[in-house]
């Protein structure tokens, strides 16, 4: 359930509150929106909770919330959440940018793709350090030295990094070295992992799960935010049908249904979502006409020698320059903003 607070409600006053719900054996979690305060009330409440709280001083109404989502629910959070890194808003109305390779193959391949993203206009340079493959023989990643190299590149051109996290053992690891953490879709209800991830304040995105829900992905995303850790957007990255011209099919309703179930920032996914080069560009604009907050691309400037076999996907640098441009040009006419020409993150994937 949720408490909406009235605007005259002191801080002290709120905290009274918080204290009386805690008391009861469950936990309390404050939204602060631009139009209210709201409380959220996580765990098996006593039913006379809530009659409680309605005859309180400063509680204006409580809300059962029916969801098993509760911190992820759009009730809880009225407001969109705007996660800002270093500057980056994701969700703030601007549209963010991710590029790079499905996987860090040498410090000399990343060093020259984060140039070329930033040249582009991207602000976050992606890359796989450690790789979940389908079949047990094939290239699973660099590991901790291809977090390094990353790091250094995305340092040294100005852009944030994303990295996939795959066990609750390499967290740590990886959110040292990098900027927001990637939950893959085979991972997306790895429950050990999401509890781990909870427990930290690195941003994280969550993509859902290939045969997944969007309650499911919602459950998913609500184990990170009952951690206590607010930085979650999630990621629609194409789901598994009967349609086998595609590598998945990108499922655009989720855009929307996800904004409005819930709070949190939505990027799309256009190179796993279609598995195809030729349609990634298609699919991002209508993606961002959809509403999505950002896209999460992969580039590569030999797709043909990829490690990871995924080069069919992979736009050449020069497609994703384009596309940003159009973008830039696109983003206006759907009340959103995107500038190729920006300042250089401070200080980014400096650890």
């Amino acid at each position: 359930m949720i408490a909406i607070m009235s605007h005259a409600t002191s801080e002290e006053r709120l905290q009274e509150i918080v204290r009386h719900i805690e008391k009861q054996g469950v936990t309390a979690h404050i939204s602060r929106g631009t139009d209210r305060v709201v409380i959220g009330i996580i765990g098996k409440a006593d039913p006379k909770l809530a009659e409680q709280l309605r005859q309180m001083s400063g509680v204006e109404e409580v809300i059962k919330i029916s969801k098993s989502y509760k911190l992820a629910s759009r009730d809880f959070h009225p407001d969109n959440t705007v996660i800002d890194i270093k500057g980056v808003k994701i969700g703030g109305g601007e549209l963010v940018m991710m590029g790079g390779p499905c996987a860090v193959e040498s410090p000399r391949q990343i060093d020259e793709i984060a140039r070329l993203i930033k040249a582009a206009g991207g602000q976050v340079m992606r890359g796989g350090a450690f790789k979940p493959r389908t079949g047990p023989y094939s290239f699973q990643g660099i590991g901790v030295e291809g977090l390094e190299w990353m790091a250094e590149a995305g340092k040294k051109h100005g852009l944030l990094t994303i990295t996939e996290v795959m066990t609750p053992e390499y967290v740590d690891i990886c959110a040292q070295y990098t900027d927001i953490l990637q939950i893959g879709t085979r991972n997306m209800q790895n429950f050990d992992l999401l509890r781990k991830l909870g427990t930290i304040d690195t941003p994280i995105m969550l993509k859902r799960g290939f045969s997944a829900t969007y309650d499911e992905l919602l459950n998913a995303s609500e184990y990170i935010l009952a951690g206590g850790n607010p930085n979650v957007m999630l990621c629609e990255r194409g789901i598994r049908t009967f349609e086998s011209y595609t590598r998945n099919t990108l499922d655009l309703n989720a855009v929307p249904v996800l904004h409005q179930l819930s709070h949190l920032p939505v990027i799309v996914d256009p190179s796993h979502g279609t598995g195809r080069r030729e349609l990634v560009v298609p699919m991002s604009k209508a993606a961002v006409a959809a509403g999505a907050d950002g896209l999460i691309i992969e580039v590569h400037t030999d797709p043909d020698n990829s490690m990871t076999g995924d080069g069919v996907q992979s736009l050449y640098p020069e497609q994703f320059a384009e596309l940003l441009q159009d973008m830039e040009k696109l983003a206006p006419l759907l009340g959103r903003s995107f500038n190729t020409h920006k300042e250089p993150v401070s200080s980014a994937s400096s650890k």
